[in-house]
């Protein structure tokens, strides 16, 4: 449930509406433990996915880092060796 849960500090180029918005809605998912809310709890949903991506917003904005920033080919390269170590390579 939680994949879209990234790192999303210090990258080039910096994370995008989208990816921080992916995470947050992963989160609260995760969280409330609906994929989908019902509509009763609908507007709840979508207002705890707005808190939660202006707060990853405003700490992604605060970090400091002397560290260079990760290049993202080479991080999605790590993550598909990750996966073909650990799932076999498909077919």
């Amino acid at each position: 449930m939680c994949r879209n849960i990234k790192t999303l500090f210090n990258f080039d180029p910096p994370a995008t509406e989208v990816e921080i918005r992916d995470a947050s809605l992963q989160f609260v998912r995760k969280l409330s433990g609906f994929s989908v809310p019902s509509k009763a709890n609908e507007a709840a949903f979508e207002r705890a996915v707005d808190e939660v991506a202006a707060s990853a917003r405003a700490l992604i904005a605060s970090l400091v880092t002397t560290a260079a920033p990760h290049d993202r080919e080479v991080e999605a390269a790590k993550a598909r060796a990750r996966s073909v170590a650990r799932f076999g390579a498909r077919t």
